[in-house]
């Protein structure tokens, strides 16, 4: 099995036509919040139909996660908490999304919201308290906010992470953690797009500009995660210890020279959902 990992677009739209276009290659797409911005001059409603357009699109040729990061809230529950009430609409659509679990072979994806007061905090807990007693070989969490005390949340004069999260590796240790949330870790002097806590994996894409977006791939049949950005690509080793740096990739497989190829703007289908 091979997933594409992408978090952070942030209704950037060629971003969007690239996930599109290189879907079709991976069994998995996860998308680890904040597929909205809320700085954007698009209004809130309009960006929430284009992107479940492009959830929709996506859906028909790939499996897609999607977990609610802070600029996907779009409402206040009834106890006054933050939510992302579209992100559960997107479920309709046949997206696994927040509160969710997904079991492809032998894995098992638990997706979580994000959490903005003790309500919804208690539903995470509840959440990892039933998927443990189901818990396949492979346990893997979909959850914006990266932990904290992490290179992966670490934004350059502090760390940005979740410390309840830490908490609740430490409980369980699922086999990974796919993050987002801090975009400069990957790029700074101790960050990392990679940590190992336990016997946990966490994993931070990062975000860039323009096309196409930061992301990760994780290959289980070669044992393999691999970091792709802007001029580097990086790859770790699932089956040994952590190990820094990450090894840059001598002998890219097959479906990393494709996606050079979709990266490339002269070879890029044309953008079918922005409308």
């Amino acid at each position: 099995m091979r997933c594409l990992v992408v978090a952070d677009l942030h209704y950037s739209l060629p971003q969007f036509d690239w996930l599109l276009a290189a879907a079709p290659q991976f069994d998995v797409v996860i998308f680890a919040g904040d597929a909205l911005d809320v700085g954007s001059f698009v209004d809130f409603r309009a960006q929430i139909l284009v992107v479940k357009k492009y959830l929709s699109l996506l859906s028909q040729v790939t499996r897609v996660i999607l977990c609610s990061g802070n600029h996907d809230l779009d409402e206040r529950s009834a106890e006054g908490e933050k939510i992302a009430r579209w992100v559960g609409e997107v479920r309709e659509l046949g997206v696994a999304c927040d509160g969710d679990s997904l079991t492809v072979g032998d894995t098992r994806f638990t997706v979580c919201p994000w959490w903005d007061g003790p309500l919804v905090k208690g539903r995470i807990e509840a959440q990892l308290r039933d998927a443990a007693a189901e818990r396949a070989q492979r346990w893997i969490w979909v959850h914006h906010a990266p932990p904290a005390n992490s290179p992966t949340s670490w934004g350059g004069k502090r760390f940005f992470g979740d410390v309840e999260l830490v908490q609740w590796i430490a409980q369980y240790q699922p086999s990974m953690v796919i993050s987002g949330h801090v975009h400069q870790s990957p790029f700074i002097a101790d960050g990392s797009w990679f940590d190992r806590i336990g016997t946990t994996w966490v994993f931070n894409a990062g975000l860039q500009h323009g096309r196409p977006p930061v992301c990760i791939v994780l290959d289980f049949d070669e044992g393999a995660a691999f970091w792709i950005a802007a001029g580097e690509a990086q790859r770790i080793d699932l089956c040994a210890p952590l190990l820094r740096p990450a090894a840059g990739i001598e002998n890219p497989p097959a479906w990393l020279t494709s996606l050079g190829r979709i990266a490339d703007p002269s070879l890029a289908r044309p953008a079918t959902a922005a409308g």
